[in-house]
């Protein structure tokens, strides 16, 4: 299978999140081409995941990750050493990888191999909490996200936190008839910008990425209104951060966690080369998939920019280390 062609047809393939369905059509056609049962795994109306099993076998080991991608929508290039274009590294060019590898260890007695391709991992994992509720009981998920091809011994969690502040509107020449929520809101802010966050001796530091900040009506108004939409990166337990961030937001503004992801020690496989994944994936949404293994070609560095690409020689060897870590997951 070539896996640079494939990769590219994928990313030509527009999948922003909430907007998987082309792609999803366009994998259910080509896995059940290759002689697999596809299905699609009803998520919402015009979304699907894509699970693809060897006919006659129950999977044992199953390749995992998601169709969906940030946008804007690049279309794909290449040169002699890349590919380029918006998913080549998240997470188109690990869906090719994993495909082929699956090709591959087919003919393996002891590897069953399964695909699972889900909607929403950019967003908020939805694919992954309805994927959960039809696992098929296999023994190890091989989650892919772009680690260079090096086993994450462990993957950072996420907490999502909006603030809303609110105040009285009034003219700006007269702001003492008036309360503003973006003063009130940056109040906020410049706290939770200061306050000291855990650190783990392995993992390093938990951060805090303020991503959106709105508010307001015009220049010359008082503002009554101010949002800001935070995203903590976590290295432990939530608890304690979230009553901090309450406590120091105070009456200033309103505190909603909108999504939380915990933080996860992942196993290591003998041989592969390890690292920490600073970011979150869908595996804690897939608890029912089997031990998971996070091990993906590409560099999150690159992952979300305007030059998104994924190295030609890391796919190839994406497809070798897949194969291997299924076999050596499996006793083989």
């Amino acid at each position: 299978m070539d896996v640079v062609s494939l990769t590219r047809r994928l990313v030509d393939i527009e999948s922003i999140s909430g907007n998987e369905r082309a792609v999803g059509e366009f994998l259910l056609a080509h896995l059940s081409s290759l002689g697999y049962a596809a299905t699609r795994m009803e998520v919402s109306p015009e979304r699907f995941n894509v699970y693809a099993t060897v006919p006659g076998r129950k999977p044992n080991v199953v390749f995992s990750t998601h169709m969906d991608t940030v946008p804007p929508f690049i279309p794909s290039s290449e040169d002699s050493e890349h590919i380029y274009g918006r998913g080549a590294c998240d997470a188109k060019g690990i869906i090719a990888a994993q495909i082929a590898a699956a090709e591959r260890l087919r003919q393996e007695a002891a590897v069953s191999p399964a695909l699972l391709f889900l909607v929403g991992e950019e967003r908020d994992s939805q694919g992954a909490r309805v994927a959960n509720q039809h696992a098929p009981g296999s023994r190890f998920l091989i989650n892919g996200e772009p680690t260079e091809n090096r086993i994450a011994i462990a993957s950072k969690g996420t907490l999502r936190v909006e603030l809303t502040a609110h105040g009285k509107m009034a003219h700006s020449a007269y702001p003492e008839l008036g309360e503003s929520a973006i003063d009130k809101l940056l109040d906020a802010l410049h706290l939770l910008r200061a306050m000291e966050l855990p650190t783990h001796p392995e993992v390093g530091p938990s951060t805090l990425n303020i991503g959106i900040i709105e508010g307001g009506q015009a220049p010359n108004v008082v503002p009554d209104f101010a949002r800001a939409h935070l995203l903590y990166r976590l290295v432990g337990p939530s608890d304690d951060l979230k009553r901090r961030i309450v406590d120091l937001a105070g009456n200033r503004a309103e505190v909603n966690f909108v999504l939380e992801i915990s933080f996860l020690r992942l196993r290591a496989v003998d041989g592969i080369p390890t690292m920490v994944a600073a970011f979150t994936t869908d595996i804690p949404g897939l608890s029912n998939w089997g031990e998971p293994v996070l091990l993906g070609p590409g560099s999150i560095h690159v992952a979300h920019t305007e030059r998104e690409r994924v190295e030609k020689r890391q796919l190839h060897e994406a497809v070798e280390l897949y194969c291997a870590v299924a076999k050596k997951l499996m006793g083989g």
